[in-house]
């Protein structure tokens, strides 16, 4: 197995099958570990790793409220790929919910900022996952050295 990130999400989704189309079909993740019998696949894509597994599924489930759509709310996971503007067509080609269109952003970091090539999306559950390409650095504009 590739090594580990320390943090890993774990999502809990509506359809697995559904769930998994557009992971794989459209996102570019791969099924690294996957258990039907429990409704549960473990996905990678340059890096990234994420699980998915189906709420209503056999197994233990973690449960703190009811789920209701849409699903993490108040979280978008960014997620850096090495060819944003080919995923975007991808999304957009598989009508996927778009939520911010792709575009160039620039975050001050002290006195230097630095820029991504990103959109926001929704997936069938509605968690929102921030795809960028990383444009470098550079001084913020003004600014004092």
């Amino acid at each position: 197995m590739p090594a580990t990130p320390s943090l890993v999400p774990e999502l809990d989704v509506f359809d697995l099958d559904h769930s998994l189309s557009v992971y794989i079909d459209v996102l570019g993740f791969r099924c690294h570990v996957s258990r039907p019998e429990e409704r549960f696949a473990y996905l990678i894509r340059e890096g990234v790793h994420l699980m998915l597994e189906e709420a209503a599924g056999p197994g233990r489930r973690f449960r703190t409220a009811p789920l209701e759509y849409p699903f993490g709310r108040g979280i978008n996971l960014q997620i850096e790929v090495s060819d944003v503007d080919t995923l975007y067509a991808s999304v957009q080609q598989a009508s996927l919910m778009v939520v911010i269109p792709l575009e160039e952003r620039w975050y001050r970091q002290d006195q230097t900022e630095a820029g991504s090539r990103q959109f926001v999306m929704a997936d069938p559950d509605g968690y929102l996952l921030r795809f960028f390409s990383d444009l470098g650095w550079r001084p913020v504009e003004g600014g004092t050295g």
